[in-house]
């Protein structure tokens, strides 16, 4: 018989400003009709460390193994963990291929760790679309990253050197974006192809952090 947890759900978001940059991070728990508010800073760190950090803190709140609806503005994070990319990381020794190493290792094992003693279930939301639990957690993380003497991340500060991904040719689904790092994933044109076209792209690589496109010749199709 399958053991009966308690049903929780967790809103989170984080931010920094600028980014990299000091940051925030803010969680709202709610149980029954309980609810507790989590949130804190770091000095230099970045957007997707304080959207993985909300989560680790909201989950490491939980005294006994629940069952978890947790929610999160971050396709980022809801895409690792939903899509198995996390998984694949560590079973690669944290690489996205052969030559880049993935980001962030440190907080994606201490969050790996939680889903293992938790039922987590990661839901992802549209941010600053009126939903008020999210906007709550928005405002915890701004009100901390504008705060002064914050503490060090160190998992950022003593973070591996990454290369230059200007130049990288993009070529397939989590791959590091060119501009901020972030593994891009695809997407599915709404458009159909314009008449009298030659040819079309049947999917394009698209960044969930800064939302840069890119077209890939593999997905090039002739009309």
């Amino acid at each position: 018989m399958d053991e009966v947890l308690k049903e929780v759900v967790i809103y989170t978001d984080g931010a920094a400003e600028p980014n990299p940059g000091p940051g925030g991070y803010g969680a709202v728990l709610i149980y029954g009709g309980r609810r507790k508010e989590l949130s804190g800073a770091f000095y230099n760190t970045t957007n997707n460390r304080m959207e993985i950090f909300a989560a680790i803190a909201g989950l490491e709140a939980l005294k006994e193994p629940c069952a978890v609806i947790l929610h999160s503005d971050s396709k980022y994070l809801v895409d690792a963990m939903t899509q198995g990319w996390v998984n694949r990381w560590r079973q690669n020794d944290w690489r996205l291929n052969k030559k880049t190493k993935a980001a962030n290792t440190d907080l994606w094992e201490r969050l790996l760790a939680m889903c293992k003693k938790h039922r987590v279930k990661f839901v992802c939301v549209k941010g600053h679309a009126g939903i008020p639990e999210n906007e709550r957690c928005d405002q915890l993380a701004q009100q901390f990253a504008s705060k002064h003497n914050l503490p060090v991340d160190k998992g950022y500060e003593q973070r591996p050197k990454t290369k230059n991904f200007k130049h990288v040719k993009m070529a397939y689904e989590g791959q590091p974006c060119r501009n901020c790092s972030t593994p891009v994933i695809k997407r599915i044109p709404r458009s159909k192809p314009k008449q009298n076209s030659t040819y079309y792209f049947e999917y394009y690589l698209y960044c969930p952090e800064c939302r840069a496109m890119y077209m890939i010749e593999d997905a090039k199709r002739t009309c």
